[in-house]
């Protein structure tokens, strides 16, 4: 966790940064800066320790950055959120090995993907059972080009009455699996992964201030997880053995590397929230990043003494609703959301004791809490080396998309 001296210094850098800029910048201004990216690239590869790891484009959604992430020693191929994602990302040369996370049933990408050979065999789909299969077939009259697919295996923690983890997939046995293996040797599809994301080990903070009983609670079920699930995927591995040769097996995410690479089964990771750190990955007892994502936001008003006001802010995330969703005020420190207003979408009050020594025009820095959301905000991403700002790059948005 970065101290009160280290934000002020972050402050200063930032605000140089921009001042330095040729011309104004827009806001909020989204920053990322590369040498902490950088480090935290290559901390993933070490704690990956050999196994591959595929850059989570959802977590990015800035290409320069998905490419930036992929030439790093360590890492191959990207796992997309849509299917019209990933076939923007291989008609754009970003990658040549794709894998859609979720089942798709966008026709309009799916008649794209069976007309094009080359991003055929470049696309692998996500499946998790027949009507999947059945989308794919509704919209083709011919089965010439073969469909790359992989089975969503569930990886949540099975505790009887309940499960515990993110409630993704219905193939929760190897029983199930090889049944829907033995249905996808039909015409036209071609089995060749498994994706098992065991998200309430790799998404779940486990070390968090004030909360010591929760996050006590929370390590013991990831332990719980992490044994379950190895079980699992050997069962799940041994079935699939009697259908198909795989060609590759994914899990994990930033907060879990390494208890996925060593598992026997599993041939590569993902991640992606690990290069850019939110907020949400703050408070982890296997790994400490560098936050490496800020946006910025100008004083507008002093209403008070103690009081900053900005102009925007609430960028709020994605998940169950809470203070942890919310952007944290970072630098300089010593600043906090009202519990009145919180993050306002056109204006945010701060209060603490850097409050006072902010003048109108200063830029205040954020942290958004979900990595990559903060760049559906806005087109451009500036990029961050030193000193200065090296670079300005579009963001998806900038490019004129919305996945």
């Amino acid at each position: 966790m970065a101290s009160v001296t280290e934000r002020n210094q972050l402050w200063s850098r930032l605000t140089r940064a921009v001042a330095g800029s040729a011309e104004p910048l827009p806001t909020p201004t989204m920053v990322v800066d590369l040498d902490a990216f950088d480090a935290n690239a290559d901390d993933l590869a070490r704690r990956a320790g050999g196994t591959p790891i595929r850059v989570a484009s959802k977590s990015l959604r800035v290409p320069a950055l998905v490419s930036r992430a992929l030439a790093h020693p360590g890492f191959a191929g990207v796992l997309a959120f849509t299917l019209a994602e990933a076939l923007w990302l291989e008609e754009n040369g970003v990658s040549d090995d794709i894998v859609v996370a979720y089942p798709t049933v966008d026709r309009g990408a799916l008649a794209r993907l069976v007309a094009s050979p080359r991003a055929a065999d470049r696309v692998t789909l996500m499946v998790d059972s027949v009507d999947h299969l059945d989308v794919v077939d509704s919209i083709r009259t011919s089965k010439a080009v073969p469909v790359r697919v992989a089975i969503d295996v569930d990886a949540s923690l099975d505790l009887g009455l309940t499960r515990v983890g993110p409630r993704r997939s219905p193939v929760t046995s190897a029983s199930v699996a090889e049944s829907l293996a033995r249905h996808l040797q039909r015409p036209g599809f071609r089995l060749v992964g498994v994706m098992t994301y065991e998200g309430q080990v790799a998404g779940v903070p486990d070390q968090v201030p004030g909360q010591r009983l929760r996050s006590a609670v929370v390590r013991r079920l990831k332990t719980m997880s992490v044994t379950q699930l190895a079980e699992r995927r050997a069962s799940v591995a041994e079935g699939l053995a009697r259908v198909a040769e795989l060609e590759f097996w994914n899990a994990g995410g930033s907060g879990s590397i390494e208890s996925s690479a060593a598992d026997p089964v599993v041939t590569e990771l993902t991640a992606g929230s690990g290069l850019l750190v939110p907020g949400l990955f703050d408070h982890y007892r296997s790994f400490e990043p560098q936050p490496a994502a800020y946006f910025g936001l100008p004083v507008t008003r002093r209403p008070d003494d103690r009081t900053a006001t900005v102009h925007g802010g609430g960028l709020v995330a994605s998940g169950p609703s809470g203070t942890d969703r919310l952007p944290v005020p970072w630098a300089p420190a010593g600043l906090s959301l009202t519990g009145l207003e919180g993050a306002g979408e056109v204006q945010t009050p701060l209060t603490g004791p850097a409050a006072g020594m902010l003048s109108v025009g200063d830029l205040v820095w954020f942290r958004h809490a979900k990595s990559g959301e903060l760049f559906e905000h806005t087109t451009t991403a500036h990029l961050l080396a030193g000193d200065e700002l090296v670079d300005h790059v579009p963001t998806y948005r900038g490019h004129g998309l919305a996945f």
